[in-house]
């Protein structure tokens, strides 16, 4: 059967825009690639703690066989969702298969069509999907500019007189790895009687008190905070943070919830064993804060602040415009041993294409040496 031409067309422009993307094994010297930030998907002691948690519920089956809804509750759910509850201090958690099933999922189950959402123009595409299948009104704001979000509030709330009124960002941006001013959020909303929802994807274990994130101890100001398992906590799934009366909520009306087949008891083991991990141990969390800093140092020390964008997280972002050239920067870094990836657009605006850097506890002062040396040297 003959590939539709439409579809032909679209994969020939993505070609012809050097942005086309093809599935690859990466097995590279030096991880400055991976969401891995605190090394927990390699850790020894997480792994045998995940074994341990296995034996102890006796789990010989591959698959959960079912939705949480039918057959597929199996009892470790309960046991993370608890722990989860307990360290990032909210009232109830809800386990979710993966980060982009848990904005999908809440954001279409929650925004109704009667109410007003605004987004930060930056958010993950998993958040703008989600927006997409909700049937609210929703309009974006300028990145961070939260007097343009406050303008945007009042003139169409004046027209359009909401029901209810959401605001919804991240608190570390994936691409730039800069932060929102949650303080100022937290205001705004109250201002308004607006509902704040906020994605921590990139911030747990990274910033905040005690690494929990940029919401922690702010939680009864926000109606609901989605964190993912795979960045620092090395495993994969989410939890979609929030009141008892969310989570009934989500457990009725949330599709990505309801009409899926439920993580692995093997998955679901992987998270709580990380999970235990991070509330009791702070090395790799403060080990990461010294790579972020020698790395900011080092910056400075060649002069090429103007060429990244400013961060003081895990991600960092080399500027550098058109797709052509910086797919050839990370060929030639890669070819040096760096595991790292050109971001093209339309993942990121025209221009602003760029090498996306993230650093990991265990990344050496020699290796962040010698990657802003090549990057100064091939840029």
């Amino acid at each position: 059967m003959e590939f539709p031409s439409n579809l032909s067309n679209l994969l020939r422009d993505r070609k012809n825009k050097d942005n086309f993307r093809e599935l690859k094994h990466y097995n590279f010297k030096v991880d400055f690639l991976s969401n891995d930030y605190l090394g927990y998907a390699q850790n020894s002691s997480i792994y045998k703690q995940y074994l341990s948690i296995i034996k102890e519920h006796n789990i010989n089956k591959l698959g959960s066989t079912g939705s949480r809804l039918i057959n597929g509750n199996h009892s470790l759910f309960q046991r993370v969702e608890r722990k989860a509850e307990d360290i990032f201090n909210t009232d109830a958690a809800l386990f979710f298969n993966s980060g982009y099933n848990a904005n999908v999922g809440l954001l279409s189950a929650v925004l109704r069509p009667k109410d007003l959402v605004f987004y930060d123009e930056l958010c993950h595409a998993s958040i703008r999907d989600g927006l997409q299948m909700a049937s609210a009104k929703a309009y974006k704001f300028k990145h961070c500019d939260f007097k343009d979000l406050e303008q945007k509030i009042r003139s169409q709330v004046e027209r359009l007189q909401p029901q209810h009124i959401y605001i919804v960002t991240e608190s570390v941006f994936s691409m730039d790895g800069d932060t929102s001013d949650i303080s100022n959020l937290i205001e705004i909303s109250g201002k308004y009687k607006a509902h704040l929802i906020i994605d921590e994807a990139h911030a747990v274990g990274v910033c905040g008190e005690n690494y929990k994130g940029l919401t922690q101890n702010k939680d009864h100001k926000i109606f609901a905070r989605i964190l993912t398992c795979g960045k620092s906590l090395g495993s994969h799934g989410a939890f979609v943070l929030g009141s008892q009366q969310l989570k009934s909520y989500m457990i009725n009306f949330c599709k990505s919830f309801i009409y899926t087949t439920a993580a692995s008891p093997h998955q679901v083991a992987s998270v709580l064993a990380s999970l235990h991990y991070f509330e009791s141990e702070k090395k790799e969390k403060t080990e990461l804060q010294t790579v972020i800093s020698n790395f900011t140092k080092e910056i400075e020390k060649h002069n090429l602040q103007s060429r990244f964008i400013p961060s003081q997280t895990a991600i960092q972002s080399f500027l550098i415009s058109g797709n052509t050239k910086a797919k050839q920067l990370a060929t030639t870094l890669q070819q040096k041993g760096f595991g790292v990836k050109a971001i093209l657009h339309p993942t990121v605006p025209k221009g602003k294409e760029r090498i996306r850097i993230c650093l990991h506890s265990f990344n050496t002062e020699k290796e962040i040496i010698n990657i802003i040396k090549t990057l100064k040297t091939s840029a």
